[in-house]
C-alpha cells in the first residue's frame, strides 16, 4: 500500500505538463459533486 501512495505522490509532484494529478482529481471530483448536488436540488423542486 504503501508504494501505491508513494508512485501516486511521486507522479503529483513530477507531472509538469499542467495540474498534478492530485488537482486534476479534485477538480473532477468537484464537478461532479456539484453536478450531483444540482441534481438532487432541481429534482427536489419539480415536485
Amino acid at each position: 500500500m504503501q508504494t501505491h501512495v508513494h508512485h501516486a505522490l511521486t507522479l503529483a509532484i513530477n507531472d509538469s505538463a499542467g495540474p498534478g494529478l492530485v488537482m486534476r482529481t479534485l477538480i473532477v471530483a468537484s464537478v461532479v459533486g456539484v453536478v450531483l448536488i444540482a441534481w438532487f436540488v432541481l429534482r427536489g423542486y419539480r415536485d
